[in-house]
C-alpha cells in the first residue's frame, strides 16, 4: 500500500466524486422531468371519466425488512463476513536523507559502505527506500555521504542542474557480462545467462533494471508496510458447561517449557502457534502464546514483543483485560503463557448472529469502556480494538487481548505518529499521517459499537485506497431502527475532527466523557467494575479441554513447536530478549 497514493485520493476524491454526483443529478432531474410529465398526463385520464382509485398503503414489519437489508448487505459485501488482519508500517531508519529498512537480499550483495558481503539468514541488513544502498545493519549509521534522492529536488540543485547542466545521465544499455558483476549503485548481484544488467556507454558503471531507475530519477520512496499478526481465536458452538479456566498459576516461581504438557493447537500463523496447555501434575489449564525468535528480530518486534508483556502484566488488575501469568524462553521462541478465554471472540458471535440487540451491545460496550478507561489511565494507545481481539470468558463476560500494538507513555502533551491498526477500524488523523492520542481508541470503539448495532461496518471500499477515501470523506448511514440514543453516541464517536469526537478530554477523564452519554444512562458502573452483572451470553462448553469454539482446522493439527534451523540460531543475538522472562506474582496461589 502506497500511502502517498492514499493522500492523493483524499485531495483529489472529492473532485472526482463531484462530477459523478453531478452527472447522477442531471439523471435524476431528467427522471424527474419525465416522471412530472406522465403524472399530468395520468391526472387528465382521470378528469375525462376514469374513476378514482383509492390505495391501501400497508407497512411492512420491521423485523422482515431488516432481515431484507441484512441479505441485500450481504449480497453486497458490506456485512461482517471474514476476520480483518492489522498493518503497520515497517521502522524506518533515517541518516544523512537515506530511508533504511530492513530487507532480505535474494542475492548476494555487498555493503555500500565495508564492501563486505551481507551474509546471514532473514532480513540481512538495511537498504535506502529511496536510492536503493545496501548496507549492514552495524554499518548503516556510519555513512558520511547524502542520500542522493533527497536534496535533486531542492530549489537551489534544479537552479544549478538548470545553468550549468551538470546533470548528465547514464546512457544504460543491456549488457552480457561474462564474469560475476554486482550492481555499482544497490550492491546486488547480476544473475542470469545472457544480458543480466545494464551498463553505462560513458562511465562504464553497471547497474540493475531496478536501481536504474534510482541513477536517473533519484527517488523511489513507496509507504512500506507488513501484515501484523492478530492475536485472536476462532470458534464453533454448542451447549453446557462445567469447570471453568484455570485463574491463577500454582507457585511462584520461573517455568520452562518442560514444565507444560502441549495438548491441542488453537490458532497459528506468521508469527508462531497458540496452544493449549496443561501444567504438569494439575489440572490447570492455559493458553499459551509461542513466538518465534528469528521472525521477531527480522520483523524488528522485539520492541513490541516487550511492550506486550508489560501490558499483559498490568491487565491482571482489571477484570477486562486478558491476564498473564508467566512468560518464559528457549533458545528458539518465546512463550505467554495467558488464561485460556474459551468463549469465543465477538467476531465468530456476530457472524452467528448477525448483529446484537442494543442491550447485549451496550453490555459489552460497557466492559470495553472500562478497559479502555484503565489503558488510557496509565498512558497507554491500544491502537488495535476490534471484533477479533473481544474475547470471552467462561462467564461470558468480555476480555480484551492482543497489546502488540500498544503505545506507552502517552500523556497531556505527548502524541504517536506511527501508522498502524486495522484499515477498518484507523481514525482519520492515522491515515493522513498526523499526530495522534488515545482519541483514536475512541473511534475505533465507535466502529466496533457500530458493527454490533447493525451488524456491518459503516466505512467499505473495494480496495484499501477506497476504503481509507471513506473514512476521511464519508459519513456512515444510520438505519431507522437504531434507538435516538444509539445513533447519538454512533455521531458523536465517529466525529471526524479528533478535538470535538466523544472521549476527546485529556486521558485520565476521556472514558468519564463516554460513560455520561445517555446510551449507557441505565448501566450501573460500581456493579461492572466489581463483575456483578449478569452476562446477556453465556458460552456453552463441555468440559476444561472443550475447543468447539476454534477452527477444526487448528485443533486436529499435532500440538508441536516448529523447530528452527541451527544455523539461524547460531547467528541470533539472544541479547535482546534479555529480561523476557517473568512470574506474575499477581496471580499465584503460593
Amino acid at each position: 500500500m502506497r500511502i502517498q497514493h492514499v493522500d492523493t485520493m483524499m485531495f483529489t476524491g472529492n473532485r472526482k466524486r463531484s462530477c459523478s454526483n453531478n452527472s447522477q443529478k442531471r439523471q435524476t432531474d431528467n427522471r424527474s422531468r419525465s416522471n412530472h410529465h406522465s403524472e399530468s398526463r395520468s391526472r387528465s385520464k382521470v378528469s375525462q371519466g376514469l374513476l378514482p382509485v383509492s390505495y391501501n398503503h400497508n407497512l411492512v414489519d420491521t423485523d422482515i425488512a431488516d432481515n431484507l437489508q441484512q441479505q441485500v448487505d450481504i449480497a453486497r459485501g458490506h456485512a461482517i463476513t471474514r476476520r480483518r488482519g492489522a498493518i503497520k508500517h515497517q521502522k524506518v531508519h533515517i541518516v544523512k536523507g537515506h530511508k533504511f529498512l530492513a530487507k532480505f537480499f535474494r542475492q548476494p550483495t555487498f555493503c555500500a559502505f565495508c564492501k563486505d558481503f551481507l551474509w546471514g539468514f532473514g532480513k540481512q541488513g538495511y537498504q535506502c527506500q529511496s536510492c536503493q544502498t545496501a548496507v549492514h545493519k552495524k554499518c548503516h549509521d556510519k555513512l558520511l555521504t547524502q542520500c542522493p534522492g533527497t536534496g535533486r529536488d531542492t530549489e537551489s540543485t534544479v537552479y544549478l542542474r538548470e545553468r550549468f547542466k551538470i546533470d548528465v545521465p547514464h546512457r544504460f544499455k543491456g549488457y552480457n557480462f561474462m564474469s560475476p558483476t554486482f550492481c555499482d549503485h544497490c550492491g546486488s548481484l547480476l544473475y542470469g545467462l545472457f544480458k543480466q544488467g545494464l551498463k553505462c556507454e560513458d562511465s562504464s558503471s553497471s547497474s540493475s533494471d531496478t536501481a536504474a531507475n534510482s541513477y536517473q530519477i533519484g527517488n523511489n520512496t513507496d509507504g512500506a508496510e507488513r501484515p501484523l499478526r492478530s492475536y485472536s481465536y476462532r470458534h464453533h458452538s454448542r451447549p453446557k458447561r462445567v469447570v471453568p479456566p484455570a485463574t491463577s498459576i500454582p507457585r511462584f516461581r520461573k517455568y520452562a517449557v518442560e514444565d507444560f504438557n502441549f495438548l491441542k493447537v488453537l490458532g497459528k500463523g506468521s508469527f508462531g502457534k497458540v496452544l493449549l496447555a496443561e501444567l504438569k501434575g494439575t489440572e490447570y489449564y492455559y493458553a499459551v502464546k509461542c513466538l518465534k525468535k528469528d521472525v521477531v528480530l527480522e520483523d524488528d518486534d522485539v520492541e513490541c514483543t516487550l511492550i506486550e508483556r508489560k501490558v499483559l502484566a498490568l491487565g491482571t488488575n482489571h477484570p477486562y483485560l486478558c491476564h498473564l501469568f508467566c512468560t518464559f524462553q528457549t533458545e528458539s521462541h518465546l512463550f505467554f503463557v495467558m488464561e485460556y478465554l474459551n468463549g469465543g471472540d465477538l467476531m465468530f458471535h456476530i457472524q452467528q448472529s448477525g448483529r446484537f440487540d442494543e442491550g447485549r451491545s451496550r453490555f459489552y460496550a460497557s466492559e470495553i469502556v472500562s478497559g479502555l478507561k484503565f489503558l488510557h489511565k496509565k498512558g497507554i494507545v491500544y491502537r488495535d480494538l476490534k471484533l477479533d481481539n473481544i474475547l470471552l470468558d467462561f462467564n461470558g463476560h468480555v476480555r480484551i487481548a492482543d497489546f502488540g500494538m500498544c503505545k506507552l507513555q502517552i500523556y497531556l502533551d505527548k502524541t504517536a505518529d506511527t501508522f498502524c491498526g486495522t484499515p477498518d477500524y484507523m481514525a482519520p488523523e492515522i491515515i493522513k499521517g498526523q499526530k495522534y492520542n488515545q482519541s483514536v481508541d475512541w473511534w475505533s470503539f465507535g466502529i466496533l459499537l457500530y458493527e454490533m448495532l447493525v451488524g456491518k461496518s459503516p466505512f467499505s471500499g473495494c480496495d484499501e485506497d477506497a476504503l481509507f477515501w471513506s473514512i476521511c470523506n464519508e459519513q456512515p448511514q444510520y438505519p431507522r431502527y437504531l434507538s435516538v440514543d444509539s445513533k447519538s453516541v454512533l455521531v458523536a464517536l465517529l466525529e471526524k475532527d479528533a478535538t470535538k469526537r466523544l472521549g476527546a478530554l485529556e486521558a485520565n477523564h476521556s472514558a468519564d466523557d463516554v460513560m455520561r452519554h445517555a446510551f449507557f444512562s441505565s448501566m450501573d458502573w460500581c456493579k461492572l467494575e466489581r463483575r456483578e452483572l449478569e452476562p446477556p451470553y453465556m458460552p456453552r462448553v463441555y468440559h476444561p479441554l472443550d475447543t468447539h469454539y476454534f477452527d477444526k482446522h487448528f485443533t486436529k493439527e499435532k500440538p508441536r513447536l516448529t523447530p528452527v534451523d541451527k544455523t539461524i540460531l547460531q547467528s541470533m543475538d539472544q541479547s535482546q530478549f534479555d529480561g523476557f522472562t517473568y512470574t506474575n506474582p499477581n496471580v499465584t496461589d503460593l
